[in-house]
């Protein structure tokens, strides 16, 4: 990703295409902050990302996710199949499962949306369609359409697409997440 730039996903014809939209300046200070840490080199990227956001939302360090990948239309989180994240039988927990997945969503709705505005979870719905292996991965994205309903509204909501596999490759489990954003308090 160039920094100020948003990397779209379009589809037209047999393999995906990039199509970058200039962008003036962040949409609020959780966008800022992951601009400038997305100008550093994905070597260091990757920690201080997952850092950031470890002690921004306590319960993701305590869990120890690792983001990936932030920008403007797809986040990927992921989290090691260690032992306080497993449930009995030695996979990753069912609630771990729930947090990677409203952790990339969140986080992705986070940047987009306006400074006035904060993101709440509005629905998680996942169905737990067979038995997990290895390490999981969430990947969420948004079109070009629903960015721009985050960036022009100040009241709206979204279900947003949320793929969770797991070391296999697998999709063990399927989600789906509303998120609305909604005037801060003043």
């Amino acid at each position: 990703m160039t920094c100020g730039h948003i990397k779209f996903q379009v589809s037209s014809g047999p393999g995906p295409k990039q199509r970058e939209i200039p962008m003036a300046k962040p949409m609020n200070q959780l966008d800022a902050i992951v601009q400038q840490i997305n100008r550093l080199p994905k070597i260091a990227r990757v920690p201080v990302m997952s850092t950031f956001f470890g002690r921004a939302v306590k319960f993701a360090g305590t869990a120890g996710i690792e983001v990936e990948e932030l920008t403007y239309s797809r986040c990927i989180v992921n989290l090691k199949n260690k032992k306080k994240v497993q449930n009995h039988i030695g996979s990753v927990h069912a609630v771990a499962c729930a947090l990677i997945a409203e952790s990339a969503t969140g986080f992705m709705v986070g940047i987009n949306i306006p400074a006035s505005s904060v993101p709440v979870i509005k629905t998680m719905k996942l169905d737990y369609v067979k038995r997990a292996k290895g390490d999981m991965r969430a990947e969420a994205t948004l079109t070009p359409e629903q960015i721009e309903q985050m960036r022009t509204t100040e009241k709206g909501e979204t279900s947003v697409k949320v793929v969770i596999t797991d070391g296999e490759g697998k999709e063990p489990v399927i989600g789906e997440m509303i998120w609305a954003w909604t005037p801060k308090r003043r």
